[in-house]
């Protein structure tokens, strides 16, 4: 089977696609949701204009859609995206929001298409050390709930930082994988990927409990110079 992966640069939708390939499936295509308003019902919108370059980086076509921002908007862009794909399915990094699951199947459904979650339901923790030990390297690109600081913007997913997002689960319930929207994240390199990007200029916005570094440049990198 071919699939499309809902693609938004994050360590969520890199791992759930590197799960279906393992799996025997086809992935050509990244798909990605570009808000006209900066703002998004259903996708993650920090740093998407980075997808191109990933997509690149990863021999993968990459497909733009947009929205106006609104919850239709979001699902009108996806519909328009994914129409005439040569595919039969989606693979999406949704772990716990039933919102975003039901939207996505909706349009799915509507197109003939099969939906897969390969992160469905699984144990936070469980899954982010998959992610890790997978070899997707990934690094936060934002954080928008109490307990977070700037010290996080640029930070790798290790398993220092699991253990650290663990302890502001405790502490402040936030969501360890931050399926809630608590932080995102950009892959920098993966199994799938060719070559690995380096980030090569930013400038970050930080209020009192929320961060958010904007990636303006990627570049290409060398595994030579990864630890």
């Amino acid at each position: 089977m071919r699939l499309a992966s809902l693609f938004s640069g994050g360590k969520d939708s890199a791992f759930s696609m590197y799960a279906m390939l393992q799996s025997g499936y086809e992935v050509p295509y990244l798909v990605s949701i570009s808000p006209l308003s900066g703002m998004s019902w259903i996708f993650h919108v920090p740093n998407i204009g980075n997808v191109p370059a990933m997509a690149e980086a990863m021999d993968r076509q990459h497909i733009a859609g947009s929205t106006d921002g609104t919850e239709e908007g979001d699902m009108a862009g996806l519909r328009a995206a994914l129409s005439g794909l040569d595919i039969d399915g989606v693979v999406v990094g949704a772990v716990w929001s039933d919102y975003q699951w039901d939207r996505v199947n909706r349009v799915c459904g509507e197109l003939g298409l099969t939906v897969f979650s390969p992160m469905w339901r699984k144990d936070q923790s469980m899954m982010l050390r998959e992610i890790v030990s997978s070899g997707i390297r990934a690094v936060v690109i934002g954080y928008y709930a109490e307990g977070f600081g700037p010290e996080w913007l640029g930070r790798e997913i290790d398993e220092e930082a699991i253990r650290d997002l663990e302890a502001l689960n405790r502490k402040h319930g936030v969501s360890v994988i931050g399926e809630g929207g608590e932080y995102e994240t950009l892959v920098t390199d993966s199994p799938m990927h060719a070559y690995p990007l380096e980030i090569a200029e930013t400038n970050a916005a930080v209020g009192r409990s929320s961060g958010t570094l904007n990636v303006i440049k990627l570049v290409k990198g060398s595994r030579e110079h990864i630890p």
